[in-house]
This record gives structure tokens, sequence and C-alpha cells, in this order.
């Protein structure tokens, strides 16, 4: 198994000391997954139940965990909620049921920062946990308040924003995309330069993944009067996503 997949990683992989928690319960599967990351040199330590998932996630440092949705005890979706609870910094990847749209819709706007459907090919799996490593361990863009008009503010710090009287909480993938779109808010942005930019993928790479649009779906539920009827987070039909604030009418 090992021989075959090596060569799924890139040549560039991250630093030997990186800490990966995988919860699953399926011992086929968990042990496979374990496997493959301590041959290439990752620090890996393992749930194969809901409590002692939960409990190890939120006491211990890790880089990422890859948590199953279906699990004795305690579900993967109370504790991706409890984590980000916690911590909205925390790289999570969500193993879910084979063409489960409502399993990746509700994991993602649990605060997951992607997904993979179960069968999954291991190439795969490592492109989407070498991505979001990436990203997580990289420099964020540089603006640090995004001003979207008088009644909406977004600081990009501490993961928080206002609408009017409201407090807004963000995850960090979430203010990743904002970032990037402000940053370039002169023009549309492309799905697949979003998952090259803000989730780390490599632009050769093809996946078939949603998060993207999932993730704007989430934004604009959290930063539009009405989601329905976006001012801010628009789609450019046929080039992707852009962004508008009150800086482009200065």
């Amino acid at each position: 198994m090992l021989d075959s997949i090596s060569h799924c990683f890139n040549e560039t992989v991250m630093p030997k000391d990186t800490h990966i928690l995988i919860v699953e319960d399926e011992p086929a599967i968990r042990m496979g997954l374990i496997d493959v990351f301590v041959y290439h040199g990752y620090q890996v330590d393992f749930a194969d139940n809901g409590e002692e998932g939960l409990e190890k996630a939120l006491t211990g440092q890790f880089d990422l965990i890859l948590l199953d949705v279906m699990l004795p005890g305690i579900n993967g979706f109370d504790i991706c909620n409890r984590i980000r609870e916690q911590s909205r910094d925390q790289a999570i990847i969500m193993l879910t049921a084979k063409g489960g749209d409502e399993d990746i819709i509700k994991g993602l706007s649990l605060g997951a920062d992607d997904y993979v459907s179960k069968p999954f090919s291991v190439a795969q799996l490592v492109l989407r946990v070498q991505a979001v490593l990436r990203r997580s361990q990289s420099e964020s863009e540089q603006n640090t308040t995004i001003i979207l008009d008088d009644d909406y503010t977004i600081d990009c710090l501490n993961l928080s924003g206002k609408a009017g009287a409201e407090t807004l909480s963000f995850t960090r993938r979430e203010i990743d995309l904002l970032q990037y779109l402000h940053a370039h808010s002169e023009r549309p942005v492309s799905r697949e330069e979003l998952l090259h930019k803000v989730w780390g993928y490599a632009n050769d790479v093809d996946l078939e993944t949603r998060t993207v649009d999932i993730h704007v779906a989430k934004l604009r539920r959290k930063i539009e009067k009405d989601s329905s009827a976006p001012a801010f987070l628009v789609t450019v039909r046929g080039a992707g996503y852009r962004l508008h604030s009150q800086a482009d009418n200065e």
C-alpha cells in the first residue's frame, strides 16, 4: 500500500514536526491513514470514537484534524462544532459518505476547511491535506480591516466583525477568502484561483470540490443584508466572485 501511494506526495512537503489527529472508527481506513502519514514523517495521533476524538481535539496541539462524520458516541459534526467554539484557526478536513451533499454542506457550514468523500482516492486526500496545511502555515493577506460599508466592518486579525450592533464570528478560512477577494477587488476571481491562493492547491491539480461555493454561501449569510441578493460578495457569471466594499466607491 505504501509503495503504491508514495508518489502521491508533492516534492515540497510539510515540516516533519507536523502533527495530525485522525478520528476514524473504521479500523482498515484508520490504520491505512496512519501508515501513510507516519511513513512520510508526520506525527500522528488517532481516536476511534467520538468521545476520545473530541477530548484529544480540544486538549492537544494539532496542525490538522482528519475527522470522520459517522462516529460512535459523538458524531463528527458535533466535534467540529465544539472545536470551532474553542478555536477558529484549527485546520479541519471532514471525511464524508460518498455523494453525501448534505453532509458536505453541513460540515463546511460548521467550519471545516475542506472535505473528502468516501470512498476516497488516497492521492486526492493527500493533496487536500497538504494544501490545507500549506495555507494554514503561511501568512495571510496584509489588510487587517475590511470595511464593506458604514454598517459592516471585519476585523481580520481577531476573526470577528460588526453588522450594525451585531457581532460576527469568522473562521480562519473565511477570513483568508475575504482578504484575498478584498486584495483583488478590482476584478472577479475565479474558483480555480481561490483554490490555489486561499486553499493552497497546486494550479495543475484537478480536484472535484464545492468548498469555494459553500464557503461563499456561508459568508453571504453573515455579511449580506439579503444573502439571496448579495450586494458585497457577488457572482460574476462565467468569471468567479468579486467583493465590493465602501473603498470601491471612494
